[in-house]
């Protein structure tokens, strides 16, 4: 006669690095409230720069940590990120769970752990160089010096592409990227929203909003010129290196606010005429955070966009990153009278309840495969009759 002693899975968190406050760290602190002993491995972590909260948890870094300039690692020391993350040690493990954009994916893990890989996005400088360049405006030198790194991490990351047991695409687009580059299956689990924090707002005020780091892939000039062409309020929410050359270019309805704090944004997206993204995003967090608030969005159609946005119900898509089409775009949606309800409604399927659900049934599904990893989560013993014994 058997029986079944359960026992609590042993999980790890990996993260590409705790540098910066983004998307992907917001996307952590879900995975870390869903399983809250797990530990986090990380390149390095800067808690000066990160929130109080996380100075609670279980951070454990590599190597790089030591460095005096990791807080610039990301752009100094591409090369040995490879060798930090396949520093570590998960043979106490019974699953990671990491959540990259680059170098997370490339830990090493035995047959009794299961590597699940929450993708981003591919790793950009290695499989789209070309635009990764055009968009950080990187010179001439910059980009032959360049080249031997990043043939170097495109041969890594295809064999770091290949230790991960499951993937999961933060979105379709990044779920194309990964069967084309990684030559491998994913399902789609969109990132999570908090949802409840944006609800509409009967007074809706003469302007429209975009947050994002003013950095040069998220095509901030076009809005920036697009608005000023048709002299309709626009306010910028963020900080980075295009602040002043944004500054610059910018006529008098565009006004740039800075960092701008959690509570004071909702209120801000749910007054706004509408949302701008000129960018291709990977989803894009913002853009839902607005039609939580009701609020329609204009949108580049590519990337995330396309699963989270319904053409001419949700917002406006325009299919290319010219300052007419986005001028034309923003007509069209003054021209328009958007259903808010509905709006907010349809953010919902992104809502971080939604997220924890589907992480949940990814997790027991990998792990009750008959091809998963070696170790049970269960031990089973064998009670009665000769030889009885107990094995794992």
């Amino acid at each position: 006669m058997a029986g079944f002693e359960a026992r609590p899975l042993r999980i790890a968190l990996v993260h590409d690095f705790l540098m910066q406050m983004g998307g992907g760290e917001k996307l952590l602190e879900v995975l870390h409230e869903m399983y809250p002993s797990a530990p986090v491995y990380t390149s390095a972590y800067d808690p000066e720069v990160m929130p109080d909260r996380f100075r609670k948890w279980d951070i454990r870094t590599s190597f790089l940590q030591r460095l005096w300039w990791k807080r610039k690692t990301h752009r100094l020391a591409l090369a040995l990120y490879p060798i930090a993350f396949e520093s570590f040690d998960f043979s106490d493990y019974d699953l990671v769970i990491s959540s990259t954009t680059s170098f997370a994916k490339g830990v090493v893990t035995g047959t009794a752990t299961h590597h699940l890989c929450y993708t981003n996005t591919p790793m950009r400088y290695a499989w789209t160089t070309g635009s990764y360049s055009e968009h950080e405006q990187m010179g001439r030198l910059a980009r032959l010096a360049l080249v031997p790194t990043t043939h170097y991490l495109r041969l890594w990351d295809a064999v770091a592409a290949s230790r991960v047991d499951t993937y999961i695409a933060n979105s379709s687009t990044v779920a194309r990227r990964i069967q084309k580059y990684y030559r491998r299956a994913s399902r789609v689990i969109h990132p999570p929203v908090e949802t409840g924090n944006f609800s509409i707002s009967e007074r809706v005020e003469d302007y429209y909003l975009a947050v994002a780091r003013l950095i040069p892939y998220k095509r901030l000039d076009l809005a920036v010129d697009a608005f000023s062409r048709l002299k309709i309020p626009l306010k910028v929410v963020g900080t980075g290196r295009q602040l002043e050359p944004l500054r610059a270019r910018a006529g008098s309805c565009v006004s740039f606010l800075g960092h701008v704090s959690d509570a004071d944004l909702a209120p801000l997206f749910a007054r706004a005429r509408g949302y701008v993204m000129p960018g291709e995003e990977d989803f894009g967090i913002s853009p839902v955070e607005a039609n939580a608030s009701g609020r329609p969005v204009i949108a580049y159609a590519a990337g995330g966009a396309l699963d989270t946005q319904i053409n001419g119900e949700t917002g406006i898509l325009f299919e290319e990153q010219t300052v007419d089409c986005l001028c034309d775009a923003v007509c069209r949606a003054e021209r328009m009278d958007f259903d808010s309800g509905y709006i907010r409604d349809h953010s919902l399927r992104f809502d971080t309840s939604v997220f924890i659900s589907r992480i949940r049934e990814a997790v027991a599904d990998v792990m009750s495969r008959p091809d998963g990893p070696v170790s049970t989560h269960a031990t089973v013993r064998t009670l009665d009759g000769p030889g009885a014994s107990t094995r794992a």
